[in-house]
């Protein structure tokens, strides 16, 4: 996606560690506009597909899978990663480590609300080492609900996780996927 590339090479801000920020426009503070034309992109990757719910993880999805859920009129479900007292009844949980934060998490959504007949398109920010969507997709397996596919905004295709994913038989559509990134070059797309 272009425009998506375009705004990385613009406003990113590579850091030590193969840390890309993108928080100025994508999950901190959030450009709509581009976000629309991001929804409007998953629609179009995933036509055809029989989706019944939109899960993503708490938080840098949620907007993302919120604008896209728009476009395929169909509600947004995300993963808690601490259980709060809004958080009743029984549960479905996963472990998830987070390459950003350098911790494990527990997540977790209702029971009530990721039904065996679910057709479930996972949406999120990055994909790295694939733990996040590797611990959503374990939900949806529990619930005995169908992982339709997966869409990331930003792939870092030099790390394990499309890889992973490709190999768990799952549809992965990313929309950027960097090949490499350094301060001193910035980024490479593949």
């Amino acid at each position: 996606m272009q425009l998506l590339k375009d705004r990385i090479n613009k406003d990113g801000k590579i850091k030590e560690g193969n840390v890309l920020k993108v928080d100025s426009f994508l999950n901190h503070q959030i450009d709509i506009e581009l976000l629309e034309e991001i929804g409007k992109e998953f629609k179009r990757r995933f036509e055809g597909e029989e989706i019944t719910k939109i899960l993503t993880i708490e938080a840098s999805g949620i907007a993302i899978a919120c604008i896209a859920a728009k476009y395929f009129n169909v509600p947004v479900l995300f993963a808690k990663k601490s259980k709060t007292k809004n958080i009743a009844g029984e549960v479905y949980t996963s472990k998830v480590e987070s390459f950003t934060h350098g911790k494990v998490y527990d997540i977790m959504v209702s029971k009530e609300f990721l039904l065996k007949e679910d057709k479930v398109l996972i949406l999120d920010d990055f994909l790295a080492n694939g733990q996040a969507l590797l611990g959503l997709s374990k939900l949806v397996e529990d619930a005995g609900a169908t992982v339709v596919g997966a869409g990331i905004v930003i792939e870092k295709g030099f790390q394990v996780g499309g890889e992973l994913i490709r190999k768990q038989g799952i549809h992965l559509e990313s929309l950027a996927i960097i090949e490499k990134m350094s301060v001193e070059d910035g980024v490479t797309y593949r």
